[in-house]
């Protein structure tokens, strides 16, 4: 590998994001620090984190031109200082969620970590290499690449949502909105495994013909209504266990009254915006919850991962690409009308 890499980079900031995409072949190779392991990508996979990336997040001053990609797998070429050399040509897949521990106050229950993410807050994986911290690193022996980077972050974050979280049991029922998404086909993949009853929603019949023939339970069609009450229908006027959503804003409410007495209503996103109507009253009442959900830690990506290896769950991929077909792909995720993982093949 030579001193330059070749990349796929967000030149502006843009709320059309497509249109300031650019591949370049002299991008600096990235250099690895303490801790840190340079790879050689074979697949990269999208997120819509990669959107919000070129949308440009609040509160967080990203500069430009810059390299999105938090799902990414490869070969380990390099290992920085502290790092044991065992690890070069190990196969890997990363955990783009890096932790800060948050500092601890005497007799007060500890917060959540700081998280920084790879393809966030520094640039990710869409380059022929990339550094991350062999601490988030997993070895994945001869597993196909493109299937490891589709599957890693969006099953990480579905695995916390429902285990972590929800503590999802066989038999509940599971209702996942804005179903052909990452995260939403990896929740309906792993209720699936785990013998929960899936009910999936879609703004798109297409989404929901496939997810029926992937064996959803039950499919409802968004056009703008109230979908509890199918919902409700599809569960004998009981309501689901659990909901796993990401759209926000535009369908809290409906996913709150869908859900059962004590039932859960996960978050993991907001693409339609965070200043949700919610009703406080059915939420008291019903004894239900509302949690808030993001990435995972690696202990949960181990977790998740192994269900990959043992070959006992395989993501959803839209589609596979070139790093040339970079704007396509970037114009078909804007578009929403994927259904899986968009993937970029390196080799």
């Amino acid at each position: 590998m030579g001193a330059k890499i070749t990349a796929i980079t967000v030149t502006q900031q843009s709320a059309i994001v497509a249109h300031h995409v650019a591949v370049v072949d002299d991008w600096p190779i990235p250099e690895v620090g303490a801790g840190e392991v340079l790879i050689e990508t074979e697949a990269s996979a999208m997120n819509h984190l990669d959107l919000w990336v070129g949308i440009g997040l609040p509160g967080i001053e990203l500069t430009y031109p810059r390299i999105g990609g938090s799902d990414g797998a490869g070969r380990i070429t390099q290992v920085g200082p502290g790092v044991d050399e065992s690890w070069i040509n190990e196969r890997v897949v990363i955990n783009a969620a890096k932790f800060k521990p948050t500092p601890l106050l005497p007799h007060i229950t500890p917060a959540p970590p700081e998280i920084s993410m790879i393809g966030e807050h520094v640039n990710g994986t869409h380059a022929s290499a990339f550094v991350a911290p062999v601490t988030n690193v997993f070895p994945i022996g001869n597993a196909d690449a493109v299937a490891a980077a589709a599957y890693s972050l969006s099953f990480l974050t579905a695995w916390r949502m429902l285990s972590t979280k929800a503590n999802m049991r066989p038999g509940q029922s599971v209702l996942i909105t804005g179903i052909g998404g990452g995260v939403a086909l990896a929740a309906f993949c792993l209720s699936k495994h785990f013998g929960c009853h899936t009910i999936v929603t879609s703004r798109y019949q297409h989404k929901l013909d496939h997810a029926l023939a992937l064996g959803a339970d039950d499919a409802i069609l968004d056009n703008g209504e109230d979908f509890s009450r199918p919902v409700r229908a599809a569960t004998n006027k009981r309501g689901v266990d659990i909901c796993i959503d990401s759209v926000g804003k535009a369908i809290h409410l409906n996913c709150i009254k869908s859900l059962a007495r004590g039932g859960k209503y996960v978050t993991c996103g907001c693409t339609t915006g965070p200043a949700a109507t919610t009703d406080l009253a059915r939420i008291f009442w019903n004894q239900q919850s509302i949690l808030g959900s993001t990435m995972g830690s690696m202990e949960e990506f181990r977790e998740v991962m192994n269900l990959f290896l043992r070959d006992q769950i395989q993501p959803v991929i839209d589609s596979v690409h070139p790093p040339s077909e970079a704007t396509e792909a970037y114009e078909r995720l804007e578009t929403g009308h994927q259904f899986g993982k968009i993937v970029f093949d390196w080799r």
